[in-house]
């Protein structure tokens, strides 16, 4: 019994440092996708290219999202966890460190593919430890909040670092000393697989990636998070220049507007956990997908500063549980062989969003003007709600 009750504590210990690191991952990368949004306007600058072709920054990150979404899966299970989380992150910090040196152009949108893969592995492989931990609802409301969190620093600190005339470029030289720091926390933490997580199970026969491209709630599902996640990093890049240039905003007041989005975001995940959990996941995916729709809706007819910044922040609250809850909801639905390499399939896929949508915006913005934003966040909200219902119309779901 002494014995018994001795290393309890410690794998409890293991367990936290665990999820403070993971925490501190998404911190980072959210810090990171958010910050875009608020450097398009020095990117530009620098390179003296117009809207369209400095989307191309989000493009390029699609095809490392892809090799992430088509790799995590089976390398997880040729590595291991720990190694493949220690490689995701030597491939951001490279992206991070060429960017920091300001490359000509072509360079710095190659730069972003590392970037891509490094935080699609990241964000798949460690979804997928947490959703196969007991309250996985809970716990991945946690993450994503993270992520939120991050995702709020981000505009506000590159606004003021900017504002106080520091060199752009110089912003991925601070992620870049964040993620070093990142590195040597997975190297220690994760020396041992999260407690009570099935992530390191046996080895099934048969290749876990083609299992999983076999099975279409996984296939419904990654759509609905690539619709999901590219209608809120759009929101969330593109709010700052819509603020600035088409609400006349001054920088520092944009970039604290946009900073009301992200805030909401994480507000969402970290209120709305036990709202979740009292009904279910499948009624609060549905109640928040109204509620986004609503927040467009007000910020689209009611053009007035104070109403559109409200109404920013309310599209982010109800966009901001979305994520995590549908991941706990397929943990529900599939086995714990398939159960990573199909949350990585999905979120990887779903990453994707974040480099398509908001270069598919940036052109439709290049050729018609800013005010087609909204119309835009309309539609992609649309279809993220009927691909839903086509996932409740699946018999597994």
């Amino acid at each position: 019994m002494l014995k018994t009750r001795s290393s309890t504590p410690t794998r409890l210990s293991v367990s936290a440092k665990q999820i403070v690191c993971v925490c501190f991952v998404f911190l980072v990368i959210g810090l990171n996708d958010a910050a875009s949004g608020v450097l398009i306007a020095s990117i530009q600058a620098q390179y003296d290219v117009d809207k369209a072709t400095v989307a191309l920054t989000f493009l390029c990150g699609t095809t490392g999202f892809l090799i992430a979404a088509l790799t995590s899966g089976p390398l997880r299970e040729l590595l291991g966890t720990r190694r493949l989380l220690l490689l995701g992150m030597v491939f951001f910090l490279l992206g991070l460190a060429g960017l920091s040196l300001l490359p000509p152009f072509a360079l710095f949108t190659l730069l972003l593919v590392p970037i891509g893969c490094g935080s699609g592995i990241l964000e798949a492989v460690l979804n997928a430890s947490i959703a196969s931990l007991p309250r996985r609802t809970v716990l991945l409301t946690y993450l994503h909040a993270s992520y939120g969190i991050g995702a709020l620093l981000g505009p506000t600190f590159v606004s003021t670092w900017l504002v106080i005339g520091l060199p752009w470029n110089t912003v991925y030289t601070c992620w870049w000393v964040l993620g070093l720091l990142v590195l040597l926390g997975l190297a220690l933490t994760f020396k041992m697989p999260l407690n009570g997580s099935k992530m390191e199970e046996t080895k099934g026969e048969g290749n876990v990636l083609v299992a999983t491209l076999h099975l279409p709630i996984a296939w419904i599902a990654a759509l609905f998070l690539l619709l999901y996640v590219g209608l809120e990093v759009s929101l969330g890049s593109w709010c700052y220049s819509y603020l600035i240039e088409g609400r006349r905003l001054s920088p520092l007041l944009g970039g604290w507007a946009n900073s009301g989005y992200w805030l909401g975001l994480v507000l969402g995940r970290m209120l709305l956990g036990g709202f979740i959990e009292r009904v279910g996941e499948k009624r609060a995916i549905q109640s928040c997908g109204i509620g986004v729709v609503i927040g467009l809706l007000v910020a689209w007819l009611l053009p007035i500063n104070i109403v559109v910044a409200i109404a920013f922040c309310w599209v982010g609250f109800c966009l901001g549980p979305i994520f995590s809850t549908i991941i706990s909801l397929m943990a529900k639905y599939l086995s714990s062989r398939l159960l990573s390499s199909a949350i990585g399939f999905m979120t990887s896929v779903g990453s994707m969003g974040a480099a398509f949508f908001p270069w598919l915006a940036g052109n439709l913005i290049q050729h018609f003007s800013l005010s087609v934003l909204m119309p835009y966040a309309m539609m992609v909200a649309f279809l993220m709600l009927g691909s839903w219902l086509a996932l409740q119309t699946h018999p597994q779901a």
